[in-house]
């Protein structure tokens, strides 16, 4: 991605003195074809990595899930410290997500074969798909890769049945995320209301 203060990210073909490379940094570069950077309420970012799901490898596309809302689910890399904790928390909780038209998957730069070894070692089986992203493509689209490390910060995208992008949530490597609250969040969108502060299911909405 493009690192100069000007740019926000998104891909350009306008080579001018406004832009780095084949990025696009602002209004005087964009054309119809360039996305500047992430917006809530617009499409987010198509992708297609190959990923590792119960002994399996195959490739995964956003297109797949047209019809159900995405998790995707940034971490750094396999065979680490924190990572292991949200994974585990969010397969134990999977069933919830299901039950929500949700499908869940994590995303790191890691290879097909790192997640295979860490599934059936340490980690275990998990219930949604583990991609690849060892291009770091998607977590560049996604505006959480480290450059200087080459790996993603923990990004967590909601992203509603047309593909559109609802939230996002990114922490430091450092901290662990809360599955509950993404799973409260997936609940309030999917009321399609103005859900106030601290809003839980089974609770009255502002507008209904």
């Amino acid at each position: 991605m493009c690192h100069d203060d000007k740019c926000c990210g998104g891909k350009c073909g306008d080579d001018t003195n406004d832009c780095c490379g084949d990025e696009c940094c602002d209004d005087n570069c964009c054309n119809d074809d360039c996305c500047c950077g992430l917006q809530i309420g617009s499409p987010a970012p198509q992708f297609k990595m190959e990923g590792y799901f119960k002994g399996q490898k195959k490739h995964y596309s956003l297109k797949d899930y047209k019809g159900r809302w995405v998790v995707l689910f940034f971490y750094p890399l396999d065979f680490t410290f924190v990572c292991p904790t949200e994974l585990i928390e969010l397969s134990k909780k999977n069933a919830e997500f299901e039950k929500l038209n949700t499908q869940v998957l994590g995303v790191s730069v890691d290879s097909v074969y790192s997640h295979e070894a860490w599934s059936k070692g340490d980690l275990g089986d998990l219930h949604f798909p583990l991609l690849s992203d060892i291009t770091k493509m998607t977590s560049a689209d996604y505006n959480v890769l480290i450059p200087e490390s080459g790996i993603s910060l923990r990004g967590a995208f909601i992203i509603d049945p047309e593909g559109i992008l609802k939230s996002y949530m990114v922490n430091d490597t450092s901290i662990g995320r809360n599955i509950d609250e993404l799973i409260r969040l997936v609940e309030a969108f999917q009321t399609g209301d103005l859900c106030p502060v601290g809003w839980k299911k089974g609770q009255k909405t502002l507008g209904k």
